[in-house]
């Protein structure tokens, strides 16, 4: 399946994709008790997730009033209503490029859901700033709680996957040694566009070619194959020290290919559309703004 959080007329909604990819099945209008958002829907017991899939399957199959064109969504950021934890130098050849020496353990940092937008949605250049880069990465969400998880049992604690843009604003960034407040400026990231289930990706989303590509042009481009700790090594790394809840997500890191490092340095301007597209996954877009563009609209 591949779940979405979406806003039609107004009105948020859970969304399931029909078969024919131009729309979406609104599951929040199928049933009272049904969740709007991704974070609600994993939280929901067994029982009641198969009785959801149970009635997107009959909505599918009787193209019910339910369905919704995606031309009439909003996309929301895909937000699990967890922790949000991103890997760092997790490509050998970003650490390469990096200041940094590839990582023995994980380089771990912190998003806040106040920093992602959705798909489609713009992106922001802070006014404090115009050191707006991207890096195009793979997310995971977990989907069954879990503390000391075995590495060989990870992939059972996953509810699926999705992409991120981890816009980061980098003088902001380097100025102290913890990365923090140059990965949090409002709206600069965005996270989404769609949950996809494990089912559908070969496991751990392993092999799968990612790329970044900035006004249509391939800025990065690696295999999440490339990636230094892979999804299960990380999840049982990270919970060694964290309980790793229903609707965490966890950030895998982004591969080589980074403005900062360019010569001479690529960052993010207003006008521009920045793409992070991974096979199977599909493709999560977003359009720069200044923040003085949204503050007069």
């Amino acid at each position: 399946m591949r779940i979405a959080s979406l806003v039609t007329n107004g009105r948020p909604f859970l969304g399931v994709r029909a078969p024919t990819g131009d729309a979406f099945v609104d599951v929040s209008s199928l049933l009272e008790s049904a969740p709007r958002d991704l974070g609600a829907f994993l939280r929901t017991s067994k029982a009641e997730r198969e009785m959801l899939e149970r009635v997107v399957r009959d909505a599918r199959e009787l193209e019910t009033r339910a369905r919704v064109a995606v031309k009439d969504v909003t996309y929301r950021p895909l937000l699990g209503g967890g922790k949000v934890l991103c890997l760092g130098l997790n490509y050998v050849d970003h650490a390469n490029e990096s200041p940094y020496e590839p990582p023995k353990y994980p380089v771990l940092f912190a998003r806040f859901a106040t920093s992602f937008v959705g798909h489609e949605q713009p992106i922001v250049r802070p006014s404090l700033s115009t050191h707006f880069d991207y890096e195009a990465e793979l997310v995971v969400f977990i989907g069954r709680t879990g503390r000391n998880i075995p590495r060989d049992r990870a992939l059972e604690h996953v509810a699926g996957y999705s992409l991120m843009n981890d816009g980061s604003i980098r003088d902001y960034q380097m100025r102290t040694p913890q990365w923090t407040i140059g990965k949090n400026f409002d709206r600069t990231g965005s996270l989404g566009p769609e949950l996809v289930t494990p089912d559908e990706l070969p496991e751990g989303a392993r092999g799968l070619r990612l790329r970044g590509l900035l006004n249509g042009k391939v800025m990065q481009e690696a295999t999440t194959a490339h990636m230094i700790f892979d999804v299960a090594h990380t999840i049982a790394l990270l919970s060694e020290a964290l309980t790793l809840e229903v609707g965490d997500a966890i950030a895998m890191g982004t591969p080589g290919g980074v403005g900062f490092v360019r010569k001479p340095p690529v960052f993010l301007t207003p006008g521009d559309v920045f793409e992070v597209d991974v096979e199977r996954l599909g493709t999560l877009r977003n359009r720069v703004v200044d923040q003085s563009e949204l503050e007069k609209s």
